[in-house]
C-alpha cells in the first residue's frame, strides 16, 4: 500500500445492546474510549476515518469536529456487522476495538417481559466481523483486540490467526488501570514475528502507539 497515498480507517468502537425486550437488553461495560481514542489520534494525522459507533455517552465524542470523521451509529452486534461488511471495502485498514456481543437472544419480545418466577432466554451466536472482515481483507490491513481474563498472550495469538489479522492488541483484565472505564490502558501488541510491551499509559498515548504500528504496514 503506498502511504503517500490518503488513508481510510474503519474504526468499531463501544459495545453493542442485544435486546432482550423494548427496556432490557444483553451489553458489556465497554465504554468505547479506547476506539474514540484512535479515532482522534488518526484525526490528528489527517486520516479520514469510518467510526462504527456502539451505544455509548455523546460526551466521548461531541468534541470532536471534522470533515475527515463519518460516523455510523448502531445498536447491536448485526446492526455493526452490516455497517462494517458496507464500510471495510471502502477502507485501507480496519481497526476492530469495539466490544461486540458474541451471543444475542433467539427471541426478543416486543412487549416489556412481566415477572413471572423463573425465566430462561436462549442464546444464539452472533456473526462474527472480524472473522467476516478476514475473509475478505485482501491487500488491505486488519487490527483486532484481545481483552482476556487467563493465558492472554496464547489466546491473542491464537485469535490473530484465526481472524487473519496483521496484528493485534492485547490488555488484560489482570492489569491494574487497564480494560473497561478506565482512561489508562496497558497493551501488548503482537504481530506474526514480535511483541511489544508497553507500561501502562493513557488511552491517547496507547492510541498514538497503535497508530503508530499500523502505519508501518500502510
Amino acid at each position: 500500500m503506498n502511504t503517500s497515498s490518503k488513508l481510510r480507517v474503519l474504526i468499531t468502537a463501544g459495545p453493542t445492546y442485544e435486546k432482550i425486550d423494548p427496556v432490557r437488553f444483553i451489553g458489556n461495560y465497554s465504554s468505547g474510549k479506547m476506539g474514540i481514542a484512535i479515532t482522534k489520534e488518526c484525526l490528528k494525522r489527517n486520516i479520514e476515518v469510518e467510526l462504527v459507533l456502539g451505544p455509548v455517552s455523546e460526551s466521548l465524542y461531541n468534541d470532536i469536529h471534522s470533515d475527515l470523521l463519518h460516523i455510523t451509529h448502531v445498536e447491536s452486534a448485526n446492526e455493526m456487522y452490516e455497517a462494517c461488511m458496507n464500510i471495510y471495502p471502502k477502507c485501507n485498514v480496519a481497526i476492530l476495538s469495539a466490544a461486540v456481543a458474541d451471543f444475542t437472544p433467539e427471541i426478543v419480545s416486543d412487549q416489556k417481559i412481566k415477572r413471572k418466577g423463573e425465566m430462561t432466554i436462549h442464546l444464539i451466536p452472533t456473526k462474527d466481523i472480524a472473522a467476516s472482515l478476514g475473509k475478505i481483507k485482501e491487500n488491505r490491513i486488519l487490527v483486532g483486540f484481545a481483552l482476556e481474563t487467563n493465558d492472554e498472550e496464547v489466546n491473542a495469538i491464537d485469535k490473530m490467526k484465526r481472524k487473519n489479522f496483521d496484528f493485534i492488541v492485547l490488555n488484560s483484565l489482570q492489569d491494574k488501570g487497564a480494560g473497561f472505564r478506565h482512561d489508562t490502558n496497558k497493551i501488548t501488541i503482537i504481530d506474526k514475528e514480535k511483541k511489544t510491551v508497553f507500561p501502562l499509559k493513557t488511552k491517547t498515548e496507547c492510541a498514538s502507539d497503535i497508530i503508530d504500528k499500523m502505519l508501518q504496514y500502510c
